[in-house]
């Protein structure tokens, strides 16, 4: 199984964008799939149809406090789709609340492991900024995958992000490294964009996936009715980008699997 976090300290550099539709790629290829919300923003849950939680919802939030996962999971029931643990305001409060639990990094890593559902991929949405629940997915995950803006060059954003892998690496999951970097919004008319496609690569050598994401209508449109953008428009450029980073998400998996 594998456990992928999106991270970017960043907002707008299209992570959640990223986990649902990659979510949808991967479903649409036979894939067992589980996206997971640890952002008290909620934009997955709300990406996803979840937008409107009841007090009776089993959420992220009750989940880290020790419900168990399997009640809380919602399933989409479209052909080739994938499971939500949806999560909303609730889980604002629990960064306070959580802040003296016995090995707190590890709350979602435990409740990932009581799952009774088989998944191949788990897909992680974490907040646009480094705190607790940002350390609680690391932990949990055996990779990252970082959307990065074409539009700006923050070099030492990455940078940061880059010490904070290292440093979950050292301190609670060896396991954990960097899957790919993922460049969104991007236009290879733009020199800017080439600039900061060429700056990555000199900083992340060979993770950079050769798909990006540019900046499409129907990708945009997608959310607003809960909705992958596969499912809302499968013909569209924005759908076909993603089928193909899933494929290369695959194929770059397959490739260390054989080099080791």
């Amino acid at each position: 199984m594998r456990k992928i976090a999106l991270l970017n300290q960043k907002g707008g550099t299209g992570k959640t964008t990223t986990a649902v539709n990659l979510a949808a790629a991967l479903s649409l290829c036979g894939l067992k799939c589980l996206l997971i919300d640890i952002d008290p923003q909620s934009s997955l849950s709300q990406s996803t149809g979840y937008e409107e939680l009841s007090e009776d919802d089993i959420t992220t939030y009750e989940v880290l406090k020790g419900a168990d996962i399997n009640r809380a999971i919602k399933s989409k029931h479209e052909k080739n789709s994938y499971d939500v643990l949806p999560t909303d305001i609730r889980l604002s409060g629990a960064e306070i609340e959580l802040v003296n639990a016995d090995k707190r990094n590890y709350l979602l890593d435990n409740a990932i492991a009581g799952l009774r559902k088989k998944y191949d991929f788990i897909i992680i949405d974490s907040p646009p900024s480094l705190n607790i629940f940002t350390l609680m997915a690391l932990t949990a995950a055996t990779e990252v995958l970082i959307p990065v803006q074409a539009q700006y060059l923050p070099l030492k954003g990455v940078a940061q992000l880059k010490d904070t892998i290292e440093l979950v690496q050292s301190r609670f999951n060896k396991k954990l490294k960097v899957g790919g970097v993922l460049l969104t919004f991007f236009d290879e008319r733009r020199n800017l964009d080439k600039d900061v496609l060429e700056a990555l690569e000199e900083v992340f050598e060979g993770k950079v996936y050769k798909t990006k994401i540019s900046t499409n209508t129907k990708i945009a449109e997608a959310p607003i009715y809960g909705e992958d953008v596969i499912t809302y428009s499968n013909n569209s450029k924005g759908s076909a980008q993603y089928k193909a980073l899933a494929a290369e998400v695959l194929g770059k998996h397959e490739a260390t699997e054989r080099e080791v």
